[in-house]
Order: C-alpha cells, then structure tokens, then sequence
C-alpha cells in the first residue's frame, strides 16, 4: 500500500496522527504559535465524544483550558474540588487540598475536554481529518516523514511533514514503528479491574470517595447533579450481565459502609462497563523525525486520576520544544522533549502504582496484607507530611510561581 499512487499531497509541518484530547491540545498550542498541523484520527469524532473516560482535572490542566482560550466551559459546567476523601475502617477522612497546598482538582469529564478542543479547532480553522482509515507513517528516520491514510470516501492521500506526533492512544500504531531492539517496554499487569457504572441519582458526596474495606476497593465519584459515576473492584474477567442493579448497590454499599451510617444515593443503572487497567511506559519517546506523546507512550491505572493530565502535560512540553525544532534550533532541540516528559512519566507512575497498591484487596492477600494497608492509610491521613505528600501528587504538582 505504501507505493500505491495517491489522490492528493498536502505538506505541513506537524502531521498528529490521533485526534483525541492530547493531538487536539497539541495542535491547538501549535497554531496559537502559529504554525499549521493536521490530526487525524480512525475513529469518527462521535465515537470519541461518546466514550466515557475519566474526569479529574489538574489545577495547571484546567488552567491551561482557560487560559490558551480553549473554553470557559469548565468555569461553568465542571465542579472544583478543593479535596477528596479517603473512606477506611468504616471512616471519613478528609484530604483538604486548599489547606495543604493551595491548589483544586476539577471534576470535568474527559468527553468535555475532547468537545471543547474540537470546538476550538474548527473555529480557529485546523485541519481535523475524523474516521479515516488503513493510516501508515512512512520514512521516519528521515527529515522528510510522511503520513498516508484513506478518507471515508475512499480516496487515499498524503501528509507530507517535518515532524510526526503519534498520539494514538493505548493500542498506539506508532510506537511499533519503534525498532524492537532498540525500544524498552516497562509494564505491571493487576490481578484486578474496576467494575464501572453510571447512574441517575443525586450526588452522594460533594467530592471523590476513595473507600478500603475488607471487601474490596470503591471510588465514588460523580458527574452532574443527576448523574453519577461510580466504581467497585472486581475481577478482570467478570461479566457485567450477571450484575443487575441490586447486586451494584449492594456490592458498593458494602464497601463504604461504617459505624457514622453513611449510604450511597442510589439510581436506576443505565450503564455498565469493566475497566481493565495496567502501568506501561515504552522508551524511548523520539524515534527520528516521530515523538510520541500520551497513552501513546504510556498508561497508567485510574486510581491517582493521571493518565489524561499525564497526556496534556506531554503536549504541553512537546509543543514548545516542536516551535524550536521548526524555528532556529533546528532538530536537535526535540532532545530535550523525553527527559521532560518523563520525569514527571515516572512520579505519575508511582504515585497511581501506590494509590492503587494501598487501596485495594489483592486477590488471596493474608490478614497481615489487610493490617498493613490500613496502617499505610493511617500513616498518610494522620500526619500534616502525610497529607501534604497525597495531595502534592493529587493536584499534580503544580507549577507555581518561583518553585
């Protein structure tokens, strides 16, 4: 396919193969910088608008939304949370953001994000290509990279770039192009998965519940006054027919209950999923003239709510470097892009491997397991360090000013 003849060839730039939230960030920063892109995505932008994902915000995250005239959306429709709870041995405990640090996390799905930055695109003039198929990335150990792909009317053509961004997400096409012997792949596979619902009932907490209990892990979360989205841990494998309501509400009732009486609001459930999730990073995140940037190059569980901050964060690096790259550094500057990035990679990488290890069962875990959990949970709650550490890493070390 990759010698077949062509219909069109359209140079650019930076050719952004997925059009999800980070490729639409990431040429949305670009053309602010004033210099052309064109995303492209397999899936149709109705299907990714559909899909629910994760909705925690962090505070330089939603910051950065506003402040590049994205939208004010968020200002309006999401929900500040100046903390979260974690919930164990049947009691609430506070973690105050504001107190701690001075920051918020935004309650703002992720389905939201992607709306507003495909707004901003179309009304800022980008090129956004949506349902294409049979993509390829060709020449990449070159200057002069290409991007083939077929349009929904069949036609086939060409981007011809400077500079490829494979942002295509968890099953990523573009990191295989990444010689075998010369990638590193770092990953941890959980005994476990998070059995997802959406519910129509109000609003349980004004804020994240983060609950341990002997039973297993829940995440009470929520997202509008009427619609709630909760989870409890499950087995990866298991079949979301064989739960109806009852059984969900009693599964998630279990897991927060306690001696202060507290009860979930409960709903009709009008969707189930089961969510598996791992850690994975692939390195590098340059391969000649290609860079890779979120899910792309590396997931992380749902539990510390980093994999879409984690993505935004890559482009907003990635955009900067790439407007030296195309202006008088030249190429040498995308050298500074992967130790960036992967820095901050790596701590996000701890932090949801040890929010995940400390809150939920492992499957055959002993009494001792259970004991030291919650002494682990006791620790962070019950010191100022503590408490300062989880939320430091909550609202994903903001950069302030002279720090």
């Amino acid at each position: 396919m990759a010698d077949a003849a062509v219909d069109s060839v359209t140079p650019v730039p930076v050719a952004i193969v997925g059009a999800g939230p980070a490729g639409l960030m990431l040429a949305h920063l670009l053309g602010r910088a004033g210099i052309e892109t064109i995303a492209l995505d397999t899936r149709t932008r109705h299907e990714i608008e559909n899909t629910q994902r994760a909705g925690i915000l962090e505070a330089d995250v939603a910051r950065d939304l506003v402040e590049t005239g994205v939208s004010d959306r968020i200002l309006a429709d999401g929900y500040e949370h100046e903390g979260v709870e974690l919930r164990f041995g049947g009691q609430a405990h506070r973690i105050d953001f504001q107190d701690l640090v001075g920051e918020s996390v935004w309650l703002y799905p992720q389905t939201d994000v992607f709306i507003d930055l495909a707004n901003a695109r179309q009304r800022d003039g980008g090129t956004v290509l949506f349902g294409i198929k049979d993509t390829e990335v060709l020449d990449i150990t070159t200057g002069n990279p290409r991007v083939r792909y077929t349009a929904a009317d069949g036609t086939r053509h060409e981007i011809r770039a400077r500079y490829v961004v494979g942002a295509d997400g968890s099953r990523s096409m573009c990191r295989g192009l990444v010689p075998e012997d010369r990638r590193v792949r770092y990953g941890k596979e959980y005994p476990f998965a998070w059995f997802g619902i959406l519910t129509e009932a109000p609003m349980s907490a004004p804020e994240l519940i983060y609950a341990h209990s002997e039973h297993g892990f829940a995440l009470i979360s929520q997202r509008t006054e009427t619609v709630q989205r909760m989870y409890f841990q499950c087995d990866p494998e298991e079949n979301v027919d064989a739960w109806p309501d009852d059984r969900i509400w009693e599964t998630l009732q279990a897991r927060v209950a306690g001696p202060d009486g507290f009860r979930l609001k409960e709903g009709p459930v009008f969707e189930k999923s089961v969510l598996k999730f791992r850690s994975f990073v692939q390195e590098p995140m340059r391969w000649g003239s290609m860079v890779l940037a979120g899910d792309a190059a590396h997931t992380v569980p749902p539990t510390g709510a980093r994999g879409l901050n984690l993505a935004l964060h890559d482009v907003k690096v990635l955009a900067k470097v790439l407007v030296r790259a195309l202006g008088s550094e030249g190429e040498n500057a995308l050298d500074d892009y992967q130790p960036q990035a992967l820095q901050r990679v790596w701590r996000a990488q701890n932090f949801s491997y040890w929010m995940t290890q400390m809150l939920h069962t492992a499957p055959g875990g002993s009494d001792y397991d259970l004991r030291r959990q919650l002494g682990e949970l006791d620790n962070v709650v019950g010191t100022r360090a503590g408490r300062t550490y989880l939320a430091e890493q909550y609202t994903g070390w903001p950069i302030r000013p002279n720090a």
